[in-house]
């Protein structure tokens, strides 16, 4: 199977993204740096193909959802057959969360098929590889606060960008 790759820069720094014949493998949230997204990206990207005309559009859609266009990422394709199938059913289920929504963790594990699991979901989000793509940043705490994000605390001013993104993006007219 070839694997292909990019990297490429967004309003917000430089996202890579690495994908399979049926849909993204992985993307990574916006980074300082080319090569902190090829650290980030680490063995994905061994025999990984550049291919910066695959991912145009996913590189169109990321620039205009991060400058706070109306777009959805939700129809992007992924390829996570290889993911525990909780992990499969966290992720679908935060897909379905709607753009400028939260939801908790404990609706998370309720709607992957394990009601009293939300810890159990926090890690499904924890492990999520495909950032923005699976919007885990509309997953809080039962009390509404701001949970990990990004590898940790350190990227929680991040998830309420994106979350403030998305309400001034929710809130534009038609056809903006």
């Amino acid at each position: 199977m070839t694997i292909y790759f990019d990297i490429f820069e967004t309003p917000y720094g430089w996202m890579g993204a690495v994908a399979s014949e049926k849909g993204l493998l992985r993307t990574t949230l916006p980074q300082p740096s080319p090569e902190d997204c090829a650290a980030q990206l680490g063995e994905s990207l061994d025999g990984a193909e550049p291919d910066p005309e695959r991912f145009l559009p996913l590189r169109e859609k990321v620039t205009r959802y991060l400058n706070g266009e109306d777009v959805t990422l939700a129809d992007e394709a992924i390829d996570v057959e290889d993911a525990s199938p909780f992990h499969q059913a966290a992720w679908k289920a935060c897909r379905s969360i709607p753009k400028g929504e939260t939801r908790t963790y404990k609706w998370l594990a309720a709607q992957a098929g394990k009601p009293l699991a939300p810890r159990a979901a926090g890690q499904a989000m924890a492990r999520n590889r495909l950032a923005l793509i699976i919007p885990c940043h509309r997953v809080v705490a039962s009390d509404g606060s701001l949970r990990g994000f990004g590898k940790g605390a350190s990227q929680l001013g991040l998830k309420q960008r994106l979350l403030d993104l998305e309400n001034r993006a929710e809130q534009l007219p038609v056809g903006r």
